[in-house]
């Protein structure tokens, strides 16, 4: 098995996407290990809820911007050692609705980013995902196989191949360029902070069940996927940085356990201990007419048990529970009576706050 680079975390990290649901449990355990974390966001999907709790920390510093802003990105990236590069437009709905916006956002601020990182040779973990396998009838996915991806007239597939042109243009600049980067393909991700308001299936059908409204299930139900908990996929995003072995390799990173929809939808009804009932809605209605989903998603982890020993801790059922658990709390009022914290964009948060000034 590689050697890693480091014995710890990377001394400074920069996390793009950094308020999101993955970047945000990302930066605590990169804290929590002694790095210190730069995290920018323009809260278009992230929220400043979930970071709050990380603001006081000496070390964390954060930037509510694009990546597409050039001089603030520069800024960070020669501040840090590795980047994590979590920055993305994510979720079936938003690629179904924004087409063009998911497009540009992928594929230019990856363009972007690498670009500033080959400059002083930073390493660079790209977030890729499971969706670039398209309709692949083979699984378990593995990460030389084959993409095969729907024709173009469909905008489903816009994410899964901007994502994939990430990956070439990552490999390339590792290749001509010897920029070192790390490709990571996550699969269904889940756990606490996870919002469901752009498709996200398990917090949708927990909101569901928790208010008492049908649960509803896309297309027939029979389609699965296989869910990896937050705290698996942090660990792996870490230790991938700190492997030199993993240097130009794609990953693959998620649970081999497979569940249809429908039996998710059973569990977490039977979770909540809701009376909601499960219906099953056309995609036609749902998204678009003639909109394709991947019948099957599981992944082949035996490359990154091989490179980082990866043992996946947190089964489906104790994810569901842990959701859960945190839906209610989220839903309890405050003791001292205060609301949650705004999530839209603060004009003033500038490189002021990231300087200390």
């Amino acid at each position: 098995m590689p050697q890693p680079e480091w014995g710890a975390a990377p001394p400074t990290a920069l996390i793009t996407g950094g308020a999101g649901f993955i970047g945000s449990h990302l930066a605590e355990a990169l804290l929590d290990s002694g790095a210190d974390v730069y995290a920018i966001d323009d809260l278009s999907t992230g929220s400043i809820e979930n970071i709050e709790h990380l603001k006081a920390r000496e070390r964390f510093h954060y930037m509510v911007d694009s990546i597409m802003h050039v001089p603030v990105l520069a800024e960070l990236v020669d501040r840090c050692d590795t980047v994590f590069h979590l920055a993305a437009a994510v979720g079936v709905r938003l690629i179904v609705e924004s087409p063009v916006r998911t497009i540009q956002t992928n594929i230019r601020g990856t363009e972007v980013l690498l670009e500033l990182a080959d400059k002083k040779k930073k390493k660079v973990v790209i977030a890729s995902t499971s969706e670039v396998y398209g309709k692949t009838v083979r699984v378990p996915f593995k990460e030389d196989d084959d993409l095969v991806l729907g024709p173009t007239v469909k905008g489903r597939w816009s994410y899964a191949c901007s994502k994939a042109i990430d990956e070439f243009l990552a490999l390339a600049y590792w290749k001509e360029r010897h920029l070192p980067v790390v490709v990571a393909r996550l699969f269904n991700t889940v756990g606490p902070r996870q919002t469901g308001r752009y498709g996200m299936v398990l917090p949708t059908f927990v909101t569901q069940a928790l208010n008492g409204q049908p649960i509803t299930v896309f297309g027939d139900g029979r389609q699965s996927r296989s869910f990896t908990y937050i705290s698996d996929v942090v660990w792996a995003l870490m230790k991938l940085a700190e492997c030199a072995g993993a240097v130009g390799e794609v990953f693959n990173v998620g649970q081999d356990v497979e569940t249809t929809v429908e039996d998710l939808a059973r569990q977490v009804k039977a979770a909540t201990g809701s009376s909601s009932e499960i219906v099953h809605i056309p995609y036609d209605q749902a998204y678009e007419e003639g909109f394709e989903d991947m019948p099957r998603r599981v992944p082949d982890i035996a490359k990154l048990k091989r490179y980082i020993g990866y043992e996946p801790k947190v089964q489906l059922p104790e994810m569901i529970d842990r959701v859960v658990a945190y839906e209610r709390r989220r839903r309890s009022p405050r003791r001292d009576g205060a609301s949650l914290p705004q999530t839209r964009n603060d004009p003033s948060m500038t490189l002021s706050r990231i300087s200390g000034r």
